[in-house]
């Protein structure tokens, strides 16, 4: 049984959230100090003097930039990324509790779709818009198989409420069922918060695509935005396919920790051992490999369903 969270849990989850992603961006950097042969201690303690950095920088101005659209544009996808996690049960409890919840997270994250094309339309930059066209390109890619991915779950449990997903894998976790879904589920979380090996939004090659022109506490928004609904997708993938807070000996919260902390370490991984994928290749596999691999298996999961 999942309850309504009080009103301090509400409070809270937002710089839960953060601290993953403090947590996340601090495992990268000393990834990347290790591989460069970089002091760790240094490495351990660049994220937050990036983030210092940004806040005391002053924000960069671009002649006939459409500023309140450029600027709202890491407001939104931060807040996406928010509401996104407020919709994952944590230790019999939910921040956003709805009967339509799988639907109210794929909502959320199409949030990200006009996040990320504000900040490539508004900053009047050619760059930056050839950044936002890549992501629309990408969302069009990945958006149908994710969707599938999220519908066969909900197919599984017969309930579109995501306490009812987590319920019906009480006696099997749904990535034993649906294994094509939930890879396609994680293929898809890094290409919705754009990145590593889906980072071509933001690539070198554009001078950094979206992010341009961005400066400052807007620049330091949208990476918020983007971090943070990268964790939140990867936190919703233990509920939907691993038996949400489901374990021995620890409480359900300590679980759903440590699945999301496994599922980011297998994203990360991904991230690194595999370079940035081109818009054409990704397209190319995602209707033509994963749009109907994730329709047989939702047709499969319909069928035990139905039976």
């Amino acid at each position: 049984m999942v309850e309504v969270a009080p009103w301090w849990m509400a409070l809270a989850l937002p710089g839960a959230v953060l601290l993953i992603v403090v947590g996340v961006e601090i495992t990268e950097s000393l990834l990347r100090a290790r591989t460069a042969g970089s002091p760790t201690a240094v490495a351990a303690t660049a994220p937050l003097r990036s983030a210092a950095l940004l806040l005391l920088q002053q924000r960069r101005r671009v002649v006939g930039a459409d500023v309140p659209l450029w600027r709202c544009a890491g407001v939104a996808l931060l807040t996406a990324g928010v509401l996104a996690a407020a919709l994952i049960p944590v230790g019999g409890q939910v921040v956003l509790d709805s009967g339509v919840g799988v639907v109210w997270f794929n909502a959320a994250e199409v949030v990200a779709w006009a996040a990320v094309w504000l900040a490539g339309w508004g900053s009047n930059s050619a760059f930056a818009l050839v950044g936002g066209y890549r992501f629309i390109a990408q969302g069009l890619a990945y958006e149908l198989p994710h969707m599938l991915a999220l519908t066969t779950a909900a197919l599984g449990a017969g309930s579109l409420r995501i306490a009812d997903i987590v319920a019906a894998q009480e006696d099997q976790w749904f990535i034993v069922i649906m294994p094509v879904a939930f890879a396609v589920y994680l293929l898809s979380v890094p290409a919705i918060a754009f990145r590593a090996p889906f980072d071509a939004p933001t690539g070198a090659d554009i001078a950094g695509g979206v992010a341009a022109e961005l400066s400052g506490v807007d620049r330091l928004v949208l990476a918020a935005g983007q971090r943070v609904l990268f964790v939140a997708a990867a936190a919703m993938a233990v509920p939907l396919f691993l038996g949400g807070g489901a374990g021995p000996l620890l409480p359900a919260w300590s679980w759903l920790l440590i699945k999301t902390l496994a599922v980011l370490a297998v994203l990360i991984w991904l991230g690194r051992r595999w370079p940035t994928i081109r818009m054409s290749r990704y397209t190319e596999v995602a209707w033509i490999v994963l749009l109907p691999l994730i329709l047989l298996q939702a047709l499969v999961v319909s069928l035990v369903v139905v039976r």
